[in-house]
């Protein structure tokens, strides 16, 4: 099996765990290393960055040309209609869900929100993440940062910024070391994720059932249940990475659905908040979207 990855540590850990989960049922594979838009164009913001899937679209090319039978992507990277002729097959385990803060342990102010100053720089490209921050912090001074997770923890590490913001799926996944720096974790529910952080996806071609079938045994049903909401108010909104969108679902264990969401037209825009409990996803989304649409600015 020829697994299509981007060549980034995180994404390399992301397609060896997938090798991993294969082999633990005798499928042996091997990776491909695709380099997409967002690898190559790294000056730019995300929102500055044309149409959607920059860190999937030549990956997804690779994989309807044939070159690889799967890949394996960051579930919040993928837009939410696929291109005619690939599915989703699987998605992973959820990982710890929020954004982190990470601090330059010299700027930690005790008593602020997130510990830090008025007028402190926070590194962050996510139009979602600078929106909640102006809610919670108006204080702050965003920064647009690109690069890998590690490159972008050394903004902060090295004193270049203040602090940055990442999630904490990718420090947990990558194990690294953060006792340099003060760690602030949010609450998924104040500072609501994008829709499917946290979560890794393994796409494959529509037509190709045995692969389809192989790529199965690695899903976890609940995760696709609760991301797919969130995606699917990612997908009514009619928005790509760059919408200052947070969508977080989950399911408690008498199986009720509970959602948290958060959005602004822009970055700079008054943030809505809604959060929506019921016993069933159906028409869920829909009344998300409906109640997030007409609530009133915070």
């Amino acid at each position: 099996m020829r697994i299509g990855t981007r060549g980034s540590r995180l994404a390399l850990w992301q397609a060896h765990f997938v090798q991993e989960e294969l082999s633990r049922h005798g499928i042996a594979s091997e990776l491909e290393i695709i380099k997409t838009q967002g690898d190559r164009v790294q000056h730019l913001g995300f929102d500055k960055l044309e149409g959607k899937g920059f860190f999937t679209k030549e990956i997804e090319d690779a994989l309807l040309e044939g070159r690889i039978d799967c890949a394996v992507h960051s579930l919040k990277d993928l837009p939410t209609n696929q291109p005619e002729g690939l599915v989703l097959a699987a998605l992973s385990y959820r990982a710890s869900v929020e954004d982190v803060v990470l601090i330059h342990k010299d700027r930690a102010t005790s008593g602020m929100p997130f510990s830090l100053p008025e007028g402190a720089t926070i590194g962050t490209s996510s139009n979602r993440r600078k929106a909640i921050l102006k809610d919670l912090h108006p204080g702050l001074l965003p920064v647009d940062i690109r690069g890998n997770v590690p490159t972008r923890m050394k903004k902060a590490l090295s004193g270049e910024l203040d602090a940055v913001v990442l999630a904490a799926a990718g420090l947990e996944r990558l194990d690294l070391d953060l006792s340099e720096m003060t760690v602030v974790r949010t609450s998924p529910r104040e500072f609501v994720p994008a829709p499917g952080q946290g979560v890794m996806a393994v796409q494959t071609r529509e037509e190709d059932i045995e692969m389809r079938k192989k790529l199965s045994l690695l899903h976890h049903p609940i995760v696709g249940e609760c991301t797919n909401v969130e995606r699917t108010v990612l997908n009514l909104m009619q928005g790509g990475c760059s919408m200052p969108l947070g969508v977080y679902c989950e399911k408690d264990q008498l199986g009720n659905y509970h959602v948290w969401a958060s959005y602004a037209p822009t970055a700079s825009d008054p943030l809505r908040r809604v959060q929506v409990s019921q016993s069933t996803r159906a028409g869920l989304a829909e009344r998300v979207v409906e109640e997030l649409l007409s609530a009133p600015v915070a």
